[in-house]
């Protein structure tokens, strides 16, 4: 049988989801937690590697066992095993065809910037702090130019090895609370960095210290137009969207309500 699972990460002290030689990662500590309660080595699928210091409300992953537990004592047993920044939240029972990455039709994250002149000090691995006075409505102007199917040369990493740069972007958002600002883009998929360096192309557009448009900057499929990379400690993915037939419900659709409390 499959079984796949939801769970949250705060990402500070690990070396990026996915297992690495010689380092802390999620994947690793995953494994090894499932290993202690079945006595099996066990490999995972998963929805989205996120990198080092990235976070994840929403991660998916799955595996196959012939091990028979109760949903609640799978849980509260590989979470007796875990770090405590990270914590599996639900299991589904999902078709041998389920796939974790494979299966997902769209992904979302959410960066977080905190905008004032004070340092956020309980928020700092949590959001990209930003002094600068941001024009919240230029930022939402210039992010709906995102929308849509594009050339994303300008907003990959040097080190992207992905063979296509063309991505749809479903869905664009931003929303403002006390002093957060919280960007939300959905993709079908996304290339090494792009959310990070999309928002850090908003913010100095927002600092008026890019003139160019964001359609501009697409058109040149140049990196060397976009602007900064954003650290990764403002990112979260929010999770994967699958087909209704696999009858998963992953998304954390709104990072607001996690900030409000």
């Amino acid at each position: 049988m499959k079984l796949a699972f939801t769970l949250e990460y705060a990402g500070t002290d690990f070396s990026g989801f996915q297992s690495q030689k010689n380092a802390l990662t999620i994947q690793y500590y995953l494994e090894e937690a499932i290993k202690k309660i079945t006595d099996q080595e066990t490999k995972i699928n998963y929805s989205g590697r996120t990198d080092a210091g990235v976070h994840a409300l929403s991660q998916v992953f799955d595996f196959e066992t012939q091990i028979k537990r109760s949903n609640e004592n799978w849980i509260k047993g590989i979470n007796s095993n875990l770090p405590k920044s990270i914590a599996v939240k639900n299991i589904f029972n999902v078709s041998d065809d389920f796939d974790s990455r494979f299966s997902a039709i769209e992904r979302r994250y959410s960066y977080v910037i905190y905008n004032s002149p004070n340092k956020p000090l309980f928020f700092d691995n949590f959001s990209y702090w930003v002094a600068n006075d941001l024009d919240i409505n230029l930022i939402k102007t210039q992010l709906n130019m995102f929308l849509g199917e594009h050339d994303f040369s300008s907003f990959r990493s040097s080190s992207c090895n992905s063979k296509n740069p063309n991505k749809n972007i479903s869905y664009v958002d931003v929303e403002s609370v006390n002093n957060f600002i919280i960007i939300t883009i959905a993709a079908n998929a996304f290339l090494q960095n792009m959310v990070r360096i999309m928002v850090g192309t908003l913010i100095d557009i927002a600092k008026n210290e890019k003139k160019m448009s964001i359609t501009d900057i697409i058109d040149k499929k140049d990196r060397g137009y976009a602007g900064k990379t954003a650290p990764a400690h403002g990112l979260f993915f929010l999770g994967p969207k699958y087909k209704d037939e696999f009858d998963i419900d992953t998304f954390e659709l709104n990072i607001l309500d996690r900030l409000k409390y």
